[in-house]
């Protein structure tokens, strides 16, 4: 799968399942940056980012975009409270300020050729710039997967319209999990799930919750299975159907829609014959997944 899978025309598709909060104060950057898997210092630059359990398993993933004296988390709207609360709970004493702000914005996904110039970008992952009153933004994991915005609710730019079936697809096609409908809440590692070359972890920054563990499977080489598209050939399994290779349990499917779907897959399964209910998935391995044996490449 290439980053070229993407619609031919920039292509605007509201992102209704997404929530906002807003964490302002003057160490609103010192206080994320000791909780988050990715480093959120660097001034005028979107991340994308984890927050993990003390033993390294995913919570929550959300991205910050720098807007003035805040930072905004877009995140599940569906999970926001419980990412709230957790929040919460590290806040003590620091000096910031924690707000669910969701009713303010409108989310969007613009996708296409030429996404980002459409909106004001330069087109580098993470890039922000204002935009229509809010804030626009390079998604910062793929190229591929265009800009997002967050613009004032109610607001819909004059971009040619799409459907979440369209930024479905284009993030299935390449790979890209998405939130707890791919990974699983106390349960799933961030390497088996791209976030070292989805830019979703910082190797060079200090202490957060997790660390340890993420960094002990990536120097150790602990990786074992990978979340990968697949293509289904029969009837799409339900997210949580078991893959089989032969008699012997070989990964997970995930989230999927129109032959296609993500599924957790163990390495030294994937040139087997493999099945998910009455379906055969043949895995596709995106450019810019980096398998153990294409280390050195």
């Amino acid at each position: 799968m290439s980053e070229s899978s993407r619609p031919p025309v920039s292509t605007l598709v509201p992102l209704a399942d997404r929530g906002v909060l807003a964490l302002s104060g003057p160490e609103r950057v010192a206080f994320l940056q000791g909780l988050v898997s990715n480093d959120v210092a660097k001034p005028d630059r979107a991340v994308w980012a984890a927050l993990l359990t003390p033993q390294g398993k995913y919570l929550h993933d959300f991205f910050v975009v720098p807007d003035g004296e805040r930072l905004l988390l877009e995140c599940e709207a569906g999970r926001r409270d419980d990412l709230y609360r957790r929040l919460r709970m590290y806040k003590l004493r620091s000096k910031v300020e924690l707000a669910d702000v969701t009713d303010q914005f409108a989310s969007f996904a613009v996708i296409g050729d030429g996404a980002t110039e459409a909106v004001g970008l330069a087109g580098e992952p993470g890039t922000v710039a204002a935009f229509a009153g809010g804030v626009a933004y390079a998604d910062p994991r793929l190229a591929g997967l265009g800009a997002r915005l967050l613009l004032p609710a109610g607001a819909t730019p004059d971009l040619a319209q799409g459907s979440f079936a369209d930024w479905d697809r284009l993030r299935l096609m390449l790979g890209v999990p998405d939130g707890s409908r791919d990974l699983v809440v106390d349960k799933s590692i961030l390497l088996e799930n791209g976030f070292d070359e989805l830019r979703g972890v910082a190797w060079d920054k200090g202490c957060y919750v997790g660390q340890e563990l993420t960094a002990r499977t990536k120097y150790r080489g602990l990786v074992k299975k990978r979340l990968l598209p697949v293509a289904v050939q029969g009837p799409l399994p339900p997210p949580g159907t078991l893959v089989m290779a032969g008699e012997r349990e070989a990964g997970e499917v995930r989230s999927g829609a129109d032959g296609l779907a993500l599924a957790l897959v163990r390495l030294d399964a994937l040139e087997a014959d493999l099945t998910a209910g009455e379906a055969r998935l043949v895995p596709q391995v995106p450019e810019w997944v980096r398998l153990p044996e294409k280390a050195g490449a």
